[in-house]
C-alpha cells in the first residue's frame, strides 16, 4: 500500500494535534514550583544569583569544593543537594530551600570548612514538605 502525500499530511496533522493535546494535559498537571516567589525576590539587583558567580579560578574552586561536599552527603535531601552556592571574591552566598534546619546548618558548616565562618552568607530557607500547610504566627493572635 502506497501512502499518498495527502494521506501523509493528514497523519502528520493528527500526530501534531495529539502531541499538542498531550503536552497541554501534562503542563496542566505539573505542580507549580515552590520557589517562584524566591526567584522573583532574587531577581532584584541586591540579591546574589548564579549569574553573580565569579569566574576567577579561586572562586570557582571554592564553589566546586562546597558543591562536592554537599552532593557527597547522602543524608541531605534533593532540595539540599540543589542549594545555590555563589562565590564572589572569596565570599560565599548560600541560597535556596532545604527540608530542615539541620540541613541548613550542615550546608553552612560545609561552606565554613572551605572558606571560614566570616565568609559565608547563609540565605537558605526551610521549605515545608509537599502538602504541608504553612502556619502563620502573628503577635496578638
Amino acid at each position: 500500500m502506497q501512502i499518498t502525500s495527502r494521506r501523509l499530511a493528514r497523519v502528520r496533522l493528527v500526530t501534531l494535534a495529539v502531541t499538542l493535546a498531550c503536552a497541554a494535559t501534562l503542563t496542566a498537571q505539573q505542580p507549580a514550583p515552590d520557589n517562584s516567589k524566591v526567584n522573583a525576590r532574587d531577581a532584584k539587583a541586591a540579591q546574589k544569583t548564579a549569574e553573580d558567580q565569579s569566574n576567577a579560578s579561586a572562586d570557582v574552586e571554592i564553589t566546586q569544593k562546597i558543591r562536592k561536599a554537599v552532593v557527597d552527603d547522602s543524608t541531605l535531601s534533593t532540595y539540599a543537594h540543589n542549594v545555590k552556592i555563589v562565590t564572589d571574591k572569596g565570599k560565599v552566598t548560600l541560597k535556596g530551600p532545604v527540608r530542615s534546619d539541620s540541613e541548613k546548618t550542615a550546608i553552612e558548616a560545609k561552606a565554613r570548612d572551605v572558606v571560614g565562618a566570616t565568609n559565608v552568607i547563609n540565605q537558605i530557607t526551610i521549605a515545608p514538605k509537599s502538602g504541608a500547610k504553612k502556619s502563620s504566627t502573628k503577635a496578638g493572635s
